[in-house]
Parts: C-alpha cells; structure tokens; sequence
C-alpha cells in the first residue's frame, strides 16, 4: 500500500510517497485506534509493608523572615540595591536570567537591605536566599 505526502523542507515543498513494505497485513501506517485491542491491565501485588517516605532535610541556610529568596534556578543579571538601602514593598531587587528570560525578584516587604548574598554573574537555585531585609 502507498501513500502521498506533501512535506515542506527549509521552504521548499516536496511530494513524496510512502510504500508499506511490511509482511503482516494487519500492520499499517494508520491504525484505527478504536478496532486496536489494548492490552490487560497489569496487576502487581501489593507490597507486604509500605516503606515509609523520606523526610526532607531543611536546606543548608534555610530562609528566614526577612530573607528574599530565588523563585527559580537562574543566573543574577542585575542587583538592584545595596546594603544599608531602604526599600519598600515591590521595589524590584534582583533580575536572574533564566533560558534567555529576565525574572524580577521584588521585596516581599519594607525595610533596610542587611546583606546581600549574591553578585551579577552567580548562578542561583531556586529557594537559595539572595538578600536580607531586616
């Protein structure tokens, strides 16, 4: 059995055709998923005793109240404010670059920036603390 397809390759549109060379006559390009038998269902039997879940340690350096953290893994393109800085709530802080894209961290709340913990060009996860607002 044979089939035509028009495919467009950098721009340019080709019309090729298909040839079904299998054997088993029951085995086609297209089949029709209704008329296809699933299998059975797979039945494991239950385990004798569950093991129970590990507990997720605390993150080294845990955030704390007045920390703002990195809502994702990221490089810091731009630090905003400087320590001793008064910032309000909203005020932008730090901009990661993550697969081309910019992410503005804003202060969670108002204060005064205590430190900083990072500088343009270091990589960050996601929850690591990238400044205090004391």
């Amino acid at each position: 059995m044979e089939k035509k397809f028009r495919i467009t390759v950098e721009g340019k549109q080709y019309t090729v055709t298909v040839e079904d060379i299998t054997t088993d006559s029951a085995q086609g390009f297209y089949q029709d998923t209704a008329v296809v038998a699933s299998p059975p269902p797979v039945v494991a039997a239950a385990p004798a005793a569950a093991a129970p879940a590990p507990v997720a340690a605390a993150p080294v350096g845990a955030a704390g109240p007045g920390d703002e953290v990195a809502p994702l893994g990221g490089v810091v393109q731009t630090v905003h404010v400087g320590v001793g800085q008064v910032v309000n709530e909203g005020d932008k802080l730090v901009s990661l670059e993550a697969m081309k894209m910019v992410t503005h961290v804003v202060a969670h709340r108002g204060g005064k920036v205590t430190s900083i913990a990072v500088k343009p060009g270091d990589p960050v996860d996601a929850g690591q603390v990238l400044l205090t607002i004391g």
